[in-house]
């Protein structure tokens, strides 16, 4: 599968996530994390279904510490979803495609 997910790191962070006019989802992750592995396949198709109205991202935990720490992540996955340059919720744990979609719905209105 091509990856269309967005790398993150502490350094081009602000400027994707809080700089953007689109809303942004964030994964955190590493390439340890058995549930991080299944949860790829979701978010690329996420991130093609809705290539025009939002950015989807990833960042590696074990990379990052920076903005691990800065959004208080204590496990993985954990996604963070970004409106207007604010954060408006986050959820952990591997989540169904339909659940982000309602999530989508609910705070980004589409």
């Amino acid at each position: 599968m091509c990856n269309t997910l967005i790398s993150l790191t502490n350094k081009n962070f602000d400027s994707i996530v809080l700089n953007d006019q689109k809303p942004v989802i964030v994964d955190f992750w590493a390439d340890w994390c058995g549930p991080c592995k299944i949860f790829v396949p979701i978010l690329e198709e996420i991130s093609k279904e809705y290539k025009d109205l939002l950015i989807v991202a990833k960042v590696n935990v074990d990379d990052c510490k920076e903005i691990m720490l800065k959004y208080s992540i204590q496990s993985i996955p954990t996604l963070l979803f970004f409106k207007n340059k604010k954060l408006i919720e986050r959820n952990s744990g591997v989540i169904s495609k339909s659940e982000i979609k309602k999530l989508l719905s609910v705070h980004f209105n589409i």
